[in-house]
C-alpha cells in the first residue's frame, strides 16, 4: 500500500466519482496535500477521516439517535412539530450547535441557516465540509425574509444595517445563525461590535422580537413574520434558506413520516401563507444527498 493515495486511487477506495473526491478536497472535507500540481492523499489521514465520517465508523457506532430535532429555532417548524403530533422533541439552540450536535448523534435533524462567505451559498459547503460521506440528506424548508425588527414608527431611522450605530440591538447567541450572518453583514457594511450597543442575547427567534417589543432593544435582526406577529416594523436586508438536516435512516421511520405528511395538507399551507415573508413553495428540495456518488 502507497502512503499517499491518487484521486482516482481514493474514488476507487470510497466508490465515488472522481469529481466528488476533487469537490471534497477543495472544501476541505478530506485530508490532501498538493505537490507538483496534483493532488495526494495521505492514506492514514483518508482512513481516520472515513472512520469519523462513515456510519461503519464514529457516526453509526453509537446506535440509534434520540427522537430530538435539533438546530435553529424556526416558529412555523416548531409550531408543525406540535400539530403533527409526530412526538419528536426538540431542542433548538441555534445552527451551529445543531450541526454538532447532529455529527455527534444527539438528533434525528437539525435545522440550519447557515451562509458560506466564499460562494454565498446556503448550508450545502458547510455540511458537504462536515458530512461529505454521512448518511444524511440536506432538504429545503421555506426560504425567510429576515432584516431589522425595529419599535412600531421607528422604521424611517433604520433604511440599512449602518443605520444601527448607536442603537441597542439584541443578538442571538454565538451559534445562531441568525447572529453568523448579522455579524457577517455587519463586516459587509463596515459596522464593529463597538459601533452599537448589544443587550443580553435572544435565545429565540420570538424572544429577539420580544425584547424590541418590550424596550429592551430599539432593534433585532430578526424575521418578518414575527415583526408581522407582534405588529413591529420591519425593514428588510436579505432572504435566508431553512433547511432540514435529516438522518438518512430517520426519514423512513413514523416520527419523520407523520410530520412530512403534516406538511403536505392543506392545513400546514394554511398556517404557512399567514406567515409573513416565508417561501415554501420548494419544501421537501433535496440539496445535498450524503453517502451519494
Amino acid at each position: 500500500m502507497h502512503r499517499y493515495l491518487t484521486t482516482k486511487e481514493v474514488a476507487d477506495l470510497l466508490r465515488l466519482k472522481e469529481r466528488k473526491v476533487y469537490d471534497l478536497a477543495a472544501s476541505g472535507g478530506i485530508p490532501c496535500t498538493r505537490a507538483t500540481g496534483k493532488l495526494l492523499f495521505p492514506r492514514d489521514g483518508v482512513d481516520a477521516w472515513l472512520s469519523n465520517n462513515t456510519d461503519a465508523g464514529a457516526l453509526g457506532a453509537a446506535g440509534q439517535r434520540p427522537n430530538v430535532f435539533l438546530g435553529s429555532h424556526d416558529p412555523l417548524l416548531d409550531w408543525a412539530l406540535l400539530e403533527s403530533r409526530c412526538g419528536i422533541a426538540t431542542f433548538f439552540d441555534g445552527s451551529s450547535d445543531g450541526l454538532e450536535r447532529f455529527c455527534s448523534r444527539q438528533g434525528i435533524a437539525a435545522g440550519i441557516h447557515l451562509i458560506d462567505a466564499a460562494t454565498g451559498d446556503w448550508n450545502v459547503p458547510i455540511v458537504n465540509a462536515r458530512l461529505g460521506l454521512a448518511s444524511c440528506i440536506l432538504v429545503e424548508w421555506a426560504w425567510r425574509r429576515r432584516g431589522l425588527i425595529v419599535a412600531k414608527g421607528q422604521a424611517g431611522k433604520f433604511a440599512t444595517i449602518g443605520d444601527l450605530k448607536g442603537h441597542r440591538v439584541v443578538p442571538r447567541q454565538p451559534e445562531a445563525g441568525s447572529q453568523i450572518l448579522l455579524e457577517h453583514v455587519m463586516a459587509e457594511n463596515r459596522l464593529s461590535d463597538t459601533d452599537v450597543q448589544f443587550i443580553p442575547a435572544a435565545r429565540s427567534e420570538t424572544d429577539a422580537a420580544v425584547a424590541v417589543l418590550e424596550g429592551k432593544a430599539d432593534a433585532a435582526f430578526g424575521l418578518e413574520a414575527l415583526a408581522a406577529k407582534y405588529r413591529l416594523d420591519f425593514v428588510p436586508i436579505c432572504n435566508e434558506r431553512y433547511d432540514l438536516l435529516v438522518d438518512r435512516r430517520a426519514w423512513f421511520e413514523p416520527p419523520m413520516q407523520k410530520l412530512l405528511a403534516f406538511c403536505r395538507s392543506s392545513t400546514f399551507t394554511e398556517c404557512a401563507a399567514d406567515y409573513a415573508g416565508y417561501d415554501v413553495s420548494g419544501f421537501g428540495r433535496v440539496h445535498f444527498n450524503g453517502l451519494s456518488a
